[in-house]
């Protein structure tokens, strides 16, 4: 992988992987002081990549993502606009709301800029350190409303693979041709690893004094659970910031029933064995880590709103089968949810999860509260009969990354993101039943890079029957072959790329592959319909295609046929040869360290070792 923490490899110096453009901010911060109106400064900062890439001869960045070209532009907007005599940006407050572990979230309030062409560029290093490196842009995220929500016009996005515990400097740099262009730094600290108080108290505690121990638990206490079988319990008391409750076993505990907490702050729960629920509701600042959960529903969930959860390295199975029967919202679903959170902050990672409804999800309609800043990371998801990952209603910044998805009805779903950014990024998909991102409802704002998706139907089907609208498609890679119905849902005949209903001029799909096992190269986008790679370059107004097969993969991959039938993971790296290498384009803080002259498309970057999916030792 590319980012700097867990799977995500070290990414190069950053001067080295700048663009000349981005390397003239610090000139520029000397010259306009770090704020206010900057404008004819601006304009020569954003004049735009070089050609042939920085001078070392690498590819240029992608401008929209790096900060040189709009992303939310559109003709209509600023031919309104022009009439009008342009718009200026108004810049408001900037906030990072919710630090996780590994990743900042930064939200700059915009007033103004009806015509959407404001670009903010981002820099970032460790506080104190020298050197910067350059952020992926924010996305100007326009006003607007859906399925009973609403949100402010805003510029968003966020910082990738950080340290955890770790202050940042963060830089940040709006232009906007029509006026209003400023400069603004800002500092945010990621959050540290959770972890008992050091030199803390250990209460040993057995069956016969569980309940005791419980009702006396003190702020910073450790209780160490023996071996032995143990009734359902529920948490009374709180640690406190610095002094978290922590409730372990080294010896295999088995808890025989639900482990409940409302409103609860500063709890770890650690290496238990729960033939039940953990229901986590209200509370902040809980972690979850090392447990192996056999659900008899759910798994460990939040249905009220909660903050700043650590769930990480549990072992969480259900006992849906993955048949035929089970298949979709509706299907014969023992278990419902894996992991389930609402509210903002939560982190999801290193969990090997199985046999759901949906192996992770996030909370829906009305009662999806304050869903941003949330990490989905590394997970192993297998047999989810609907969605492996439901990241619906995210506000902001949710970051589905590097996760691993083995035999689900649906890959990712975000059905709908509200406003955005909703990041799906690495993300390594096989034997999807209906579709790899189900981005239905309205959704605005999905971010989808360097994923990778070998499936039966449709290589990249999404069936909405409302257009997606500020989406950013790239450096991905999917391949198809003949579909069939299955639970009352058919999943293609096999094109490379079928959307029934998208808003052209505010989504780009750019330097994606795809492929067919039928041979054909067919698909069709809205109306329009291709059977060509250069008919979809003209489709799309993109000549950076790739043209992909199972040939391209360096291990053997078989096209899943029987989605039905449970399959194993494969390996999906490349091979030397595959068109896909080096055809990617570059994305700050996402493909930075990339070996050969371009990043290859696709989860994998050539040369990397496979990564680790799934719970870690102990000692994490």
């Amino acid at each position: 992988m590319s980012f700097s923490r867990g799977n995500r490899a070290p990414s190069r110096p950053a001067a080295a992987s700048l663009p000349i453009a981005a390397l003239a901010l610090s000139g520029l911060l000397a010259a306009c002081g770090g704020g206010g109106d900057t404008n004819a400064d601006m304009e020569q900062l954003h004049s735009g990549p070089p050609a042939s890439g920085d001078a070392g001869g690498e590819a240029a960045f992608d401008p929209e993502l790096a900060g040189l070209a709009p992303s939310a532009e559109r003709p209509a907007a600023r031919e309104r606009a022009a009439a009008a005599g342009g718009d200026a940006s108004r810049a408001g407050e900037v906030t990072l709301p919710h630090p996780t572990l590994e990743h900042l979230s930064i939200e700059w309030a915009v007033a103004g800029d009806a015509d959407l062409d404001g670009v903010v560029a981002v820099r970032f290093r460790p506080a104190g350190s020298g050197s910067w490196r350059q952020g992926m842009a924010l996305r100007r995220v326009p006003a607007g409303s859906n399925a009973g929500f609403a949100w402010e016009g805003r510029h968003s996005g966020s910082l990738f693979g950080l340290e955890p515990g770790t202050r940042y400097e963060i830089e940040l740099t709006l232009h906007d041709p029509d006026g209003g262009s400023a400069v603004r730094t800002v500092e945010a600290r990621t959050r540290a690893l959770p972890a008992p108080m050091r030199g803390a108290p250990v209460r040993t505690v057995s069956p016969s004094n569980l309940a005791a121990a419980l009702a006396a638990a003190q702020p910073g206490d450790i209780l160490e659970l023996g071996a032995g079988r143990y009734p359902g319990f529920v948490i009374a008391r709180s640690g406190s910031a610095g002094r978290p409750l922590v409730i372990r076993s080294r010896a295999g505990a088995v808890i025989d029933g639900d482990i409940e907490m409302h409103g609860r702050e500063h709890v770890h729960l650690s290496g238990l064995t729960v033939h039940g629920r953990l229901r986590l509701n209200a509370t902040r600042h809980v972690a979850v880590t090392h447990n192996t959960v056999h659900a008899r529903e759910d798994g460990i969930v939040q249905t009220l709103r909660s903050e700043d959860s650590y769930i990480a390295d549990n072992l969480v199975l259900g006992g849906t089968p993955w048949a035929e029967s089970s298949f979709g919202v509706n299907g014969d679903n023992v278990g419902r949810y894996g992991i389930r959170v609402t509210g903002p902050g939560h982190v999801i990672q290193r969990n090997r999860v199985s046999g759901f409804r949906d192996d992770i999800g996030f909370m829906s309609g009305s009662e999806a509260v304050d869903q941003f800043s949330i990490d989905v990371l590394d997970n192993d998801l297998r047999n989810a009969a609907d969605d492996a990952v439901e990241a619906d209603y995210c506000r902001h910044n949710c970051r589905i990354v590097g996760n691993r998805v083995t035999n689900a009805f649906a890959g990712m779903s975000a059905q709908p993101s509200l406003g955005g950014p909703t990041y799906f990024v690495r993300n390594a998909m096989y034997n999807i039943v209906y579709t790899p991102f189900k981005l239905h409802n309205g959704s605005t704002g999905d971010v989808i890079l360097h994923n990778t998706v070998v499936k039966s139907g449709d290589a990249l089907g999404i069936y909405s029957g409302t257009p997606i609208r500020h989406a950013v498609f790239r450096n991905n890679l999917f391949i198809g072959g003949p579909g069939g119905r299955h639970a009352g849902y058919h999943s293609g005949p096999g094109e490379v790329l079928s959307i029934s209903r998208l808003e052209l001029d505010s989504v780009r799909m750019e330097h994606n592959a795809y492929g067919s096992v039928s041979g054909e190269f067919r698909g069709q986008i809205g109306w329009e319909a291709f059977s060509s790679v250069a008919a979809l370059h003209d489709t799309l107004k993109d000549r950076k295609t790739v043209r992909v097969g199972l040939d391209g993969f360096a291990a053997p991959v078989a096209y899943p046929e029987d989605p039905v039938r449970e399959h194993a993971p494969p390996d999906l790296r490349l091979a030397p040869r595959s068109p896909a290498r080096d055809a990617a384009v570059r994305i700050p803080n996402v493909n930075d360290g990339h070996e050969g002259r371009a990043p290859d498309i696709g989860a994998f970057e050539a040369g990397a070792p496979l990564p680790a999916w799934g719970p870690r030792g102990r000692g994490r």
